[in-house]
């Protein structure tokens, strides 16, 4: 069975949704190198439509990508979850009807699945406790609004298994979701 992570950028109050806040190219070597470790590990990466579509318009373009990041991202499996896309049109990419075919993904054998960006399916992922790990890239920044990566009032224990700071100021925390209590009757 594989383990499904989470990353995201995150700023210090919980907001996922990308705006001026975040700017990859200010966060440092020691953030890149992080992100290279991270895809050594990951042999999948999965998406939803509109966070697919964006890095297909961007990614195969880049030619002179000295992160490593569109060599990655133009061979790893990729995996778009979507009910209306057809023909991806980057390969190597399969298309995911649903959560019952990120199970059955999650069930095969391999690397780590890698799911970024893609604000709707990651919670999603999380609502179906199909989240085994959180790579949190905290930014030191509160902007008050804009999508949330827990957007809802339930609990959701988790542990802490790894903290990292940066000379940036990002700090990288990494939970792992933890076993929920249960009271007896």
């Amino acid at each position: 069975m594989r383990d499904l992570i989470v990353t995201q950028n995150v700023t210090v109050d919980g907001v996922i949704e990308a705006g001026d806040w975040f700017g990859p190219a200010d966060s440092g070597p020691e953030v890149l190198d992080a992100l290279r470790e991270q895809m050594t590990r990951a042999d999948a990466f999965l998406t939803g439509r509109v966070t697919f579509e964006q890095m297909r318009g961007y990614w195969p373009a880049q030619t002179d990508d000295s992160s490593g990041i569109s060599a990655y991202l133009n061979r790893v499996q990729k995996y778009v979850v979507s009910s209306t896309l057809d023909d991806p049109g980057w390969e190597p990419t399969t298309v995911l009807r649903g959560l019952d075919d990120v199970r059955r993904l999650k069930d095969t054998t391999g690397g780590d699945i890698i799911c970024t960006g893609s604000i709707d399916v990651t919670h999603q992922l999380i609502a179906a406790e199909l989240v085994d790990e959180y790579r949190l890239f905290i930014y030191p920044t509160v902007i008050a609004t804009g999508r949330r990566l827990f957007p809802d009032n339930s609990p959701l224990p988790l542990t802490l298994t790894d903290s990292r700071s940066f000379p940036s100021g990002v700090a990288l925390l990494t939970y792992r979701r933890a076993a929920r209590h249960t009271s007896a009757s």
